[in-house]
């Protein structure tokens, strides 16, 4: 009994001291939290800019507007101000900004399953390519994340053919390409541009890559006769 009076006698000594701990703990979260909210007042245009210039890989010029938020065809920088988006991601959000089939399709997925590797089958893919390659009459289709990834696999495409269809000599095939074109970064893309910006300081450049005037014919014939 003694020991039991002197076990809670101990307990009460320590509860206080545990309790002011608690407290005081909570002040300390209290005052991070407030110290937090007046860091993370809204930024303007201006300081948008610096920071990304500051932290950013220089490899873009963007246009002097910092946007936060879109609806359709509309978007909103970040002092509020509204703007046509005429340029739509490059085409990418032609279907306009957070339609609300799309964000719903979204959401579903990413609740049920993430992201799969071309490791496994899912249920969807084949969905998708039974729509789409019934849509536009094709036979097969390989689905690309990006533009350029695309073009690349375009340019694989015409090689693959020039040797296993056409009978060109193994690794002798050229592509021909239009001066003025952009389709990408890649050091497929670049090899193909006549764009200083895009392609100085990145050389040598992909063999078998040929230019030609925009719309000039006669110049495409003696390329693909040679």
């Amino acid at each position: 009994m003694n020991s039991m009076k002197s076990l809670m006698r101990g307990v009460s000594r320590v509860t206080p001291s545990l309790t002011r701990a608690v407290h005081s703990g909570m002040r300390t979260s209290s005052s991070a939290a407030s110290r937090a909210k007046t860091q993370e007042r809204p930024m303007t245009s201006e300081e948008v800019f610096a920071r990304e210039d500051r932290y950013g890989a220089h490899n873009y010029h963007p246009l002097p507007v910092a946007l936060e938020r879109g609806e359709g065809v509309h978007m909103w920088d970040v002092e509020g101000r509204r703007y046509f988006d005429f340029l739509s991601a490059y085409s990418a959000v032609n279907q306009g900004h957070c339609h609300p089939k799309i964000i719903a399709a979204l959401t579903a997925q990413a609740s049920r399953l993430t992201l799969t590797s071309r490791a496994f089958y899912n249920d969807i893919l084949g969905a998708y390519e039974q729509y789409i390659t019934g849509l536009f009459g094709y036979d097969k289709v390989l689905p690309m994340n990006t533009g350029v990834e695309g073009g690349e696999t375009a340019c694989k495409l015409a090689r693959k053919w020039a040797y296993s269809v056409k009978g060109i000599p193994k690794y002798e095939a050229k592509i021909v390409f239009a001066a003025g074109n952009f389709w990408g970064r890649t050091m497929a893309a670049i090899s193909s541009s006549t764009d200083p910006s895009s392609y100085d300081g990145f050389g040598p450049f992909m063999p078998g890559f040929e230019l030609v005037p925009y719309n000039d014919i006669p110049a495409l014939e003696v390329q693909i006769t040679h």
